[in-house]
């Protein structure tokens, strides 16, 4: 009788759905001692759910918990299925499937929970709450499961080598709960060029083109994929542009001095890799040594080569090469090395001024000792005055004021009469001239002398007549 009720209820509650019939009747009569009782003292009223089940979301990897909460349970069971695949998860207490992942609890036999540890994306549906009432009740909760990008290496393309001017076609695919969103941008936050000339930092879409790619566009892309479930994941693609060498020189003239340090410089770019090196002129190549040293930086496809002569000597001199080679071609550039000359110290000039002769007192004497004069007669005459007649005029000579006219005769007479100061004076008169060797020049300097002295004669012949 027990069976029957069982298998009319389980019936009544799932229609026509003959599989999920066969599996309910079976688990039914295996457990129907443990976890069935008959029907016959329940409450008037019933059992009901209290509140609708709430739908859950949870990332792929965690436990996902649905609840039911049920008010007059009495007598009657809680049943969980997984609608979709029509499978009886747990009754009251028990855990019917096999999946070691699912589990169920209670609290006061009024709330029921169903456990699913460990969620995969094929957790992800429809869970239904049934009481095995008559006729049955039930209510369904949905529980979805977030998955976190995942980029398709298959789908994906991987590190590209091409030939500048070429166009390039770059695809990223990728997979995720939401689906994700594909974005592109360069590793090192550099522009994107667009077809249309538009410069860009990201660019939208699983697929992504460029047309005539150049060095320029050379270096790592990454392709990002997001759903706003974390983490967001990229891949790195290498996009490798090949190119024949190219150089450029800064200075193509430069000059040294003997002894100096010089560095000649050269900036190559090619790829595949460079092979790079320094010639002579006379096409010798250089090796790093103690009067050479070579180095060589290199950035993605660009080298900066360096070539420094230690101690510049004349044989130095002359026309270098810098020369770059790869797979694709060759190509060179020259520096032109002159000469400068060291400067030399020119020695000083030194400008002599022969100073002009000054006269001194003595010479001054000396040549008016060696004038012309005139013979001393042997008698003095009447007028003429010697030393023995002028005691003390000396001591007075400083009153004498000049008057009247002297004779030329007394030129001797007068001569011992001068005082010092007379002398100082006609010195001074005398110094700050040039003395002329000239006739012309003495016979004027003479003539001013005997004037002089001729009127000194007269001074003191006047005062001689007035003492007597």
């Amino acid at each position: 009788m027990f069976g029957e009720r069982a298998k009319n209820r389980v019936l009544g509650s799932v229609g026509n759905r003959s599989r999920f019939f066969t599996a309910t009747l079976f688990l039914l009569s295996t457990f129907a001692t443990s976890v069935w009782t008959d029907n016959t003292t329940g409450s008037i009223e019933g059992p009901s759910f209290t509140v609708p089940i709430t739908n859950v979301t949870i990332p792929m990897g965690r436990e996902a918990v649905l609840t039911c909460v049920v008010a007059n349970l009495s007598i009657y069971k809680v049943a969980w299925l997984r609608v979709d695949t029509q499978t009886i998860l747990t009754i009251a207490n028990h855990v019917i499937t096999k999946n070691h992942r699912i589990g169920v609890t209670h609290t006061e036999r009024k709330t029921w929970h169903l456990h699913i540890r460990d969620v995969t994306e094929s957790d992800r549906g429809a869970y239904m709450c049934q009481i095995n009432t008559d006729p049955m009740k039930s209510q369904t909760g949905y529980l979805d499961v977030v998955v976190p990008p995942d980029i398709l290496d298959y789908m994906t393309s991987t590190d590209m080598i091409i030939r500048e001017g070429s166009n390039v076609t770059l695809r990223c695919a990728a997979k995720g709960s939401p689906t994700p969103s594909i974005t592109w941008r360069r590793e090192g936050g550099e522009s994107i060029f667009l077809e249309n000339g538009e410069e860009v930092k990201i660019v939208e879409g699983s697929i992504f083109n460029i047309t005539k790619i150049n060095r320029l566009q050379m270096g790592a892309y990454l392709c990002i994929a997001s759903n706003g479930i974390p983490p967001t994941v990229s891949k790195r693609i290498m996009l490798t542009v090949q190119f024949s060498p190219m150089i450029s020189i800064q200075n193509q003239l430069v000059g040294a001095q003997e002894g100096q340090r010089m560095t000649l410089e050269c900036n190559s770019e090619a790829f595949p890799q460079l092979i790079n090196y320094w010639t002579k002129e006379n096409n010798e190549i250089i090796e790093n040594g103690d009067k050479y040293n070579q180095s060589f930086t290199n950035n993605v496809y660009k080298v900066h080569m360096k070539l420094t002569i230690l101690a510049t000597e004349m044989s130095d001199y002359g026309t270098y090469k810098c020369i770059s080679k790869n797979s694709l071609g060759e190509t060179d550039g020259s520096i032109k090395l002159y000469h400068i000359p060291t400067p030399t110290t020119q020695p000083r000039t030194t400008t002599t001024t022969t100073p002009v002769p000054t006269t001194t007192n003595e010479e001054v004497e000396n040549i008016q000792n060696s004038r012309q004069r005139p013979e001393p007669s042997a008698d003095p005459g009447a007028y003429q005055i010697t030393d023995s007649s002028l005691p003390n005029i000396e001591h007075r000579t400083d009153d004498i004021h000049l008057h009247g006219r002297a004779s030329s005769n007394s030129y001797n007479d007068v001569e011992n009469v001068i005082t010092i100061n007379e002398r100082k004076s006609i010195d001074n008169e005398i110094r700050p001239r040039r003395i002329d060797n000239t006739a012309q020049s003495m016979s004027s300097r003479d003539s001013n002398s005997n004037f002089q002295v001729q009127t000194t004669t007269a001074i003191c012949i006047i005062l001689l007549s007035a003492l007597s």
